[in-house]
């Protein structure tokens, strides 16, 4: 199989879509043998590929700037399926909510979650509005939708009116590197490195509203009765910049709450350190209010450490036995199995059996082997 790949998040891995493709392609050319790969951008390729089934195209936009909003239009929808058809590819796909509208070769489309049709607080601006209708317009005309979750097919198939058989549902992995320590000194150096405590419960990801970091304060009012300063909450990551409603400041909330002697932030954390700093958490909690794949509760758990989370969208998919999950609204019943966590160790330790367990349903060569499965459905017109 020849296969194009729109690669305009493959220079920036730090992102969930260029996340996906820095596993997926490896596990794609593992999977199958005979076949090719191009990754086509019209931006310079930074990151080289490392496969000689592995090409990069680059294909610059007439526009003056091609990382620019205007050029990533254009690209989407004129220059990548122009290249795709001279390039005679048997499948064309688009790893993002960014398809064409005249794909002009049988298309893949990966939507990872639809969250400016489902959460209002995310359409911010008219072009965000444009943008999304644009892309929800084009989305019915690939030839197969893939979804990361069960929760994310059904918003796909009812916002987007598809039907049922043009989502296909997908999972997503943790990446390899997200194990437990090997050794008691990597916990202590990476405690170390970040100045904390022997002990600590963890949160770690963004800080948009929809993360629901408030219920997480919240409900740390009754932990902080409870434990005192035994179990100190760090909010890991970089923090907001200003205080808004989209981006609400924890520390704000925090001293509001009467916490702040409870909440340590280390900060931006290397994306090497993050497996260390899952695995040296007593608990990860994970508050979030929707998710089209909530991959931190499945890192947690691949770390060998306990998590609470929600009920919300897909996250009931990926935890299932394996994590206390309540409902994002109820902060009270939030911090009840972060007590428990905290101060039952044979609690803890099961916890985090049935972690492990849960973590290994999901992998990328499992992932790959789907994709592959859904390339081959699109080329036969099944």
């Amino acid at each position: 199989m020849k296969i194009a790949i729109n690669a305009w998040f493959w220079d920036n891995p730090s992102v969930g879509s260029g996340q996906y493709l820095k596993y997926l392609l490896p596990a794609l050319l593992d999977a199958d043998k005979d076949l090719h790969i191009t990754l086509v951008s019209p931006k310079p390729f930074k990151i080289k590929p490392d496969s000689d089934r592995l090409s990069s195209h680059q294909a610059p936009t007439p526009l003056p700037n091609q990382a620019s909003n205007l050029a990533k239009v254009w690209f989407e929808q004129i220059t990548f399926p122009r290249v795709c058809r001279i390039l005679n590819v048997d499948v064309a796909h688009v790893p993002y909510f960014g398809s064409s509208l005249s794909p002009g070769v049988p298309t893949a489309v990966t939507i990872h979650d639809l969250i400016p049709m489902v959460l209002p607080e995310y359409r911010v601006n008219m072009l965000v509005r444009l943008y999304t209708a644009l892309a929800a317009a084009a989305a019915p005309r690939a030839n197969l939708i893939l979804a990361d979750s069960q929760a994310s097919k059904r918003d796909i198939v009812q916002r987007l009116h598809r039907p049922d058989e043009q989502v296909r549902v997908i999972y997503l992995a943790p990446a390899p590197s997200f194990q437990p320590a090997q050794t008691w000194r990597q916990l202590v150096n990476v405690k170390k490195k970040y100045h904390l405590p022997g002990e600590f419960v963890l949160y770690l990801g963004g800080y948009d509203v929809r993360k629901n970091i408030s219920a997480l304060l919240h409900a740390y009012t009754w932990v902080s009765a409870a434990l005192s300063d035994q179990f100190p909450l760090v909010l890991a990551g970089s923090l907001p910049e200003e205080d808004t409603p989209f981006f609400p400041d924890p520390l704000r909330i925090a001293r509001e709450l009467g916490l702040e002697e409870y909440i340590i932030t280390p900060g931006w954390i290397a994306e090497e350190d993050r497996p260390l700093l899952y695995a040296a958490a007593t608990v990860f909690v994970f508050p979030s209010r929707y998710e089209g794949f909530g991959l931190p509760v499945l890192e947690a758990m691949a770390c060998g450490t306990p998590v609470v989370t929600t009920t919300a969208a897909s996250i009931p998919e990926l935890a299932g036995p394996a994590a206390f999950q309540v409902d994002p609204d109820d902060t009270k019943h939030l911090a009840a199995p972060i007590i428990r966590l905290c101060t039952e160790e044979e609690t803890n330790h099961e916890m985090v059996e049935r972690g492990f367990t849960q973590v290994k349903k999901f992998n990328w060569q499992k992932t790959a082997q789907q994709i592959l499965q859904a390339y081959r459905s699109i080329i036969a017109g099944t």
